[in-house]
């Protein structure tokens, strides 16, 4: 089962522009084992067949690496995933960029504690987990991203008091939220909706980011 994961998991990479070092590859599929293990005790993810795993949640997850990497330029940064659950997409963003300090916020103790497990298990000093709510942190991150969390208003402002002077937020979605994105405070601004293709994923995703309003 592993190595036909791995064979879809590295098919996938070129359309999503990434190359991954053999280590790196490993780390995340033993990521996908340390999820299923602890899914058998906690309900971490109500995905459990593994392929499914590796589509919805690896290569839907790496699916903004290179985004990112566009936005931050690839400078050492400091970003904080919203609601984290299992560590999506955080996990993954401090496997293929250790240049970026990733904290996993979630107010379900356990899943801070698998996300620390995480860090420990697959060797990632950048990765920590944090049991907390996110009005509670104040940062500074550069980033600040959520994947499926809340609407885009409660996002932007539960976390506006842990995003640095010159933030922004990355949302991580399904179909363009437009609806959210009328609704979002005039303090506020969307200035890019990013659509994503996921590699074996028939389903819509993109990336709202958002900044401050100047002013």
């Amino acid at each position: 089962m592993r190595a036909a994961l791995e064979r879809e998991l590295r098919d996938g990479l070129p359309g999503l522009g990434l190359g991954l070092a053999d280590t790196q590859v490993a780390q995340l599929l033993d990521y996908l084992d340390l999820i299923r293990k602890w899914n058998k005790v906690y309900n971490l993810t109500a995905v459990r067949e593994p392929r499914e795993m590796l589509t919805h949640h690896l290569l839907d997850s790496l699916a903004v690496v290179q985004p990112l990497r566009r936005q931050t330029h690839g400078r050492s940064i400091r970003l904080l995933d919203v609601g984290s659950g299992a560590g999506l997409p955080g996990v993954v963003i401090a496997v293929c960029c250790p240049e970026i300090q990733v904290d996993c916020v979630d107010t379900v103790a356990k899943k801070a504690a698998f996300v620390q497990q995480v860090a420990v298990t697959a060797k990632l000093p950048n990765l920590q987990g944090l049991h907390d709510r996110v009005e509670n942190l104040t940062g500074p991150y550069e980033v600040i991203a959520s994947r499926a969390f809340a609407s885009l208003s409660d996002f932007v402002a539960w976390s506006a008091g842990a995003l640095a002077e010159q933030g922004i937020w990355m949302a991580m979605k399904g179909r363009q939220p437009t609806a959210e994105i009328a609704a979002l405070p005039p303090q506020f601004r969307v200035f890019h909706v990013e659509q994503l293709q996921v590699p074996a994923l028939d389903a819509e995703r993109c990336i709202v980011w958002i900044e401050r309003a100047a002013g």
